[in-house]
């Protein structure tokens, strides 16, 4: 006999910035030196991450 019915919620609550965002806008500033950019690159998250890598320079690595 159950003497009270638990009931489990899992909530999740998503809140600042993910790894490839952050990733996106170390390489968009090392890159270029602007925050307007950086703030583009972080909104591509990961899409940017693969364009820098595919098109970095020697300097760049």
């Amino acid at each position: 006999m159950l003497l009270a019915e638990v009931d489990v919620v899992e909530t999740v609550v998503h809140s600042g910035i993910t790894f490839g965002t952050a990733i996106a806008i170390v390489c968009s500033w090392q890159r270029n030196k602007s925050i307007l950019l950086a703030i583009v690159a972080g909104f591509f998250s990961w899409f940017y991450v693969v364009y820098f890598a595919l098109t970095r320079r020697a300097d760049e690595k």
